[in-house]
């Protein structure tokens, strides 16, 4: 692993995944309007490449962040976050500027 890499894992340390819904009952994946049953009970979340989730964030089961995506700290995210994004708060997700 590069010193890059590596100084970017240590900023982003203190994350729950949660894999188990809490109503017990089986997790379904949402890509944009579709719904995928997984079949399983114990399901975490799925992130793409250079994905950033910042600290005491929540990714809920079932959860899927497209690539080069950022979460804020402190955020519970449920559903998909599309790439090129920045996830602020649920219903708050806004695509990345070009520079």
């Amino acid at each position: 692993m590069d010193r890059q890499s590596s100084e970017r894992m240590q900023r982003f340390v203190i994350v729950h995944l949660s894999n188990v819904k809490s109503d017990k009952k089986l997790v379904v994946v949402k890509a944009g309007e579709e719904k995928i049953e997984t079949g399983m009970k114990k399901f975490g979340a799925m992130l793409g490449d250079e994905v950033e989730v910042g600290c005491g964030s929540v990714l809920n089961p079932g959860t899927v962040v497209g690539n080069h995506s950022n979460i804020y700290p402190l955020s519970s995210v449920r559903g998909f976050v599309p790439a090129n994004s920045i996830y602020k708060k649920q219903g708050e997700v806004v695509t990345k500027e070009e520079r």
